[in-house]
């Protein structure tokens, strides 16, 4: 008998009275498919925060709001942050 004859057998039968085993790498993929969507969607309603720079340039137009660093220190801090 070849391989191709043991295949055909085993799908012809898998449906007499036991499952074959072929459930076991389909809960695998159904476990796949369902993690994938869930971590899409929270990925959708959680967003992106601000970046690393974006954060950066608010922190330092905060310091010189306040007054604790002057004009000049104000612009070259953000031109090295832009540059």
């Amino acid at each position: 008998m070849t391989t191709l004859d043991y295949i055909s057998v085993v799908l012809a039968d898998a449906g007499r009275g036991h499952d074959g085993g072929w459930w076991f790498p389909f809960a695998f993929l159904w476990v796949a498919v369902i993690g994938t969507v869930v971590w899409l969607v929270v990925r959708s309603v959680r967003g992106r925060g601000p970046s690393g720079l974006d954060r950066a340039s608010d922190i330092l137009a905060e310091r010189y709001a306040r007054g604790e660093i002057t004009g000049e220190e104000y612009r070259e801090r953000r031109d090295l942050l832009q540059g």
